[in-house]
């Protein structure tokens, strides 16, 4: 109403004194294009309005999208590193023969094939899990036949017997071999021992190997 009576009051401003009253003056003609005018000026302010209303929803689900977005951002770089951070397999091998110990010996595997997430210590024979996983390790020994002597090697986790590789012939080569899948926590460390007594061969040509890898992270 504010604007209706401004606009009336603008025209009636611009009309001069003397034509107010002049016959070719129709002030219900004027006072009806005000009214248009005004009429016009309403919708024009609910058609901003509007306009406003759906730009601030529209502003809405931009926000909603790049939140969605970085948090989608985010995992995929978390399954990257966790990827990453799985790829563990090593494979050595003595590259000497090694025995007989009068005490349990832990054999250190000097020649490394892989040790992909370095979790393998080629100076202590030991592997550390690097993570919570089941992890698989398979073990071959070979030595030379004796009457008196064997091949007993075995695999030990955390200062606790597993599995073992044990032959025995009077003479020629001999070897063994074994695997196991173990549950280990982080932190957890896996070797051979080599047992009192007895010996293990290897060469330039890796007759004896040790080797193992993540099969699954839990």
């Amino acid at each position: 109403m504010l604007i209706f009576i401004t606009i009336v009051m603008l025209n009636v401003w611009t009309i001069p004194a003397d034509d107010i009253f002049l016959p070719d003056i129709n002030i219900l003609e004027e006072l009806g294009k005000m009214k248009i005018m005004e009429t016009r000026l309403g919708s024009m302010e609910k058609e901003m309005e509007r306009l406003r209303t759906e730009n601030a929803a529209q502003g809405k689900e931009l926000d909603t999208l790049r939140e969605t977005t970085n948090d989608i951002k985010t995992k995929m770089d978390d399954l990257l590193k966790q990827n990453e951070v799985s790829k563990v397999a090593f494979s050595v091998s003595l590259s000497s023969s090694n025995g007989p110990h009068s005490s349990l010996h832990t054999l250190i595997y000097k020649h490394i094939f892989l040790n992909t997430g370095d979790a393998y210590d080629a100076n202590t024979g030991i592997f550390t899990a690097p993570m919570k996983g089941v992890y698989v390790f398979r073990l071959f020994s070979k030595a030379h036949g004796s009457s008196d002597k064997a091949v007993v090697a075995g695999l030990f986790k955390n200062g606790q017997h597993e599995i073992s590789t044990y032959a025995r012939q009077n003479s020629g080569f001999i070897g063994s071999s074994n695997g196991v899948s173990l549950l280990l926590e982080k932190g957890d460390t896996i070797y051979v021992n080599l047992y009192p007594g007895y010996w293990i061969f290897d060469n330039e040509h890796h007759h004896s190997t040790f080797s193992g890898h993540l099969l699954f992270p839990m």
